[in-house]
């Protein structure tokens, strides 16, 4: 198959759906590769370097959609695109296929193939074709690039001979693959970081990530975003008067908002609204995600940058993976590289469209003149969080008797251990020597009572492994103080000799721990 590539038509895109490494990877795959003269400019990728890797370079998008079997784009195709297509041509690109009935009608009139790469499940298996998570993390730090640009200070705090510098406070109102994103460029900045989800599940992963999780005081029964594919589900209103509640309450002390909660195929909640904007400083910056379904902010205006009349900048750029095109590109193309190779199962240059599998097919929105959108769901269900049961809190006599209970069976377990050890004794005795046994005995008695010292240790600071080693050390000590009054001086010798090396475990051991512990003080 001829894989196509045109350049894009969209205003303002850099991106390209293909780069020279990928074109060598579905080149191995058994396909050919198109692309139109300079799709790749804007993106930092000439012609020459993809025809240095074998890719074909078209003059014109008219040839190309001519020539190409399989077209691979970034945008949504406009109507002069799909009027290009045929019933025996694939097209992978974003589509939309919630917002775009007329896009979908004029490819199932066509006949055409469309794998629509928003549509991709999200399941563990297609996290290598995810170009929504792909495009989210580039947008999320770029996000917190653009707000240090327009921000006058410095994101970490610092204290020098000039002054002290307090360190920037950042607010991340969605906790999503580009919240994620965001949050961790924003702490590596040195900022103080704050991040509010509706999804409670995500709190672990906010404050594992070193931000701070704004909880609501809300007893709502919240939805498991893993159970809806992990979006954010709608709210009660409730829910969300609470919820900016919260937000005007911390706005004042905001230097920097970045929103990114969007729910797909619905316009973007407002959730900074005027009065929060209007309470944050001066030179506070507002960077809004969401603004290309109208923003979570109320003076956020699409494709623009504006300041509030109270000095806030509030920045509603919606092309954020394209400012950095060169890194957007390579990641979505490598999107792109695997459908296509799940797509060539047999690596010999042929596309199998298996409708039964469930990234394919949940990912293709028109196939042989059908409009196949919205799919079924995944056979293979996203795994969602276990709800956890509070332990229920027993009375006192339900503790007592669970108490008595536990005391019974390992009074029992004991009872029958030594029961099972003496009658072994006992039968030993009946066929060993005398001389034997009184060693046996010794013997036995030695290691009932190191293993009731050893494992009683309590490690604390200490690792088990550490604890256990200290015990015996300590046991040798004894047996060679027992030793060191015998007149034999050789034995005299030795004893002190054991003494000396347990001592340098055990001493040596507590040195190591408290440097082990030093490492991890900031004084």
């Amino acid at each position: 198959m001829k894989i196509g590539v045109p350049k894009e038509t969209f205003a303002g895109e850099n991106r390209v759906a293909m780069t020279p490494e990928s074109a060598v990877q579905l080149q191995k795959l058994g396909h050919e590769c198109l692309i139109e003269k300079g799709a790749g400019s804007a993106a930092g990728f000439a012609d020459a370097v993809y025809e240095a890797a074998g890719v074909t370079v078209v003059k014109t998008a008219a040839s190309l959609w001519k020539e190409a079997d399989v077209i691979a784009k970034v945008r949504v195709p406009n109507d002069a695109e799909l009027k290009r297509l045929t019933k025996d041509k694939t097209l992978i690109s974003f589509f939309n296929p919630g917002g775009n009935a007329e896009g979908l009608e004029l490819a199932k009139e066509k006949g055409a193939n469309v794998i629509a790469m928003e549509m991709v499940p999200r399941i563990s298996r297609a996290q290598k074709m995810d170009a929504l998570s792909s495009m989210a993390n580039i947008a999320g730090y770029r996000a917190v690039i653009e707000a240090g640009n327009n921000f006058g200070r410095f994101f970490t705090g610092q204290v020098t001979a000039a002054g002290k510098v307090p360190p920037a406070k950042v607010l991340i109102v969605g906790a999503g693959v580009a919240g994620l994103a965001a949050i961790g460029t924003s702490v590596s900045l040195g900022a103080i970081t704050y991040a509010f989800d509706v999804r409670p599940e995500v709190a672990e992963q906010v404050e594992s990530m070193g931000a701070e999780f704004v909880y609501l005081d809300f007893a709502e029964e919240t939805q498991d975003g893993s159970a809806t594919g992990g979006y954010a589900s709608v709210q009660s209103e409730e829910f969300r008067n609470a919820q900016l509640a919260k937000f005007r309450e911390i706005a004042g002390e905001m230097d920097i908002v970045i929103t990114t909660a969007l729910i797909p195929n619905r316009p973007a909640p407002k959730l900074w609204l005027k009065d929060m904007v209007d309470a944050m400083k001066p030179g506070s910056v507002v960077i809004d995600l969401a603004a290309e379904q109208g923003g979570n902010c109320d003076y956020t205006v699409k494709d623009e940058k504006i300041v509030t009349p109270g000095g806030v900048t509030v920045i509603g750029y919606t092309d954020f993976t394209s400012r950095m095109a060169t890194q957007a590109s390579t990641l979505y193309a490598n999107n792109v590289r695997h459908m296509l190779s799940d797509l060539t199962p047999g690596k010999d240059g042929q596309i199998v469209h298996d409708m039964e599998d469930d990234v394919i097919r949940g990912a293709t929105v028109a196939y042989q003149g059908e409009i196949t959108f919205p799919p079924p769901p995944p056979k293979v269900q996203a795994i969602a969080a276990v709800k956890r049961e509070t332990p229920k809190e027993l009375t006192p006599e339900e503790k007592r008797a669970r108490e008595v209970a536990e005391f019974k069976a390992q009074t029992r377990q004991q009872v029958t251990l030594l029961a099972v050890g003496g009658i072994a004794l006992l039968g030993v005795g009946l066929v060993a020597p005398p001389s034997f046994m009184q060693h046996f005995i010794v013997f036995v008695l030695a290691v009932f009572v190191g293993f009731q010292v050893i494992w009683g240790v309590s490690h604390s600071l200490h690792t088990p492994l550490m604890a256990i080693t200290n015990a015996i050390s300590s046991i040798i000590i004894l047996g060679a103080l027992m030793q060191i009054g015998s007149g034999a001086p050789l034995v005299m010798i030795l004893a002190a000799v054991s003494v000396f090396m347990a001592g340098i475990n055990i001493f040596g051991g507590f040195l190591v721990t408290r440097r082990m512990l030093a490492m991890f003080q900031k004084s």
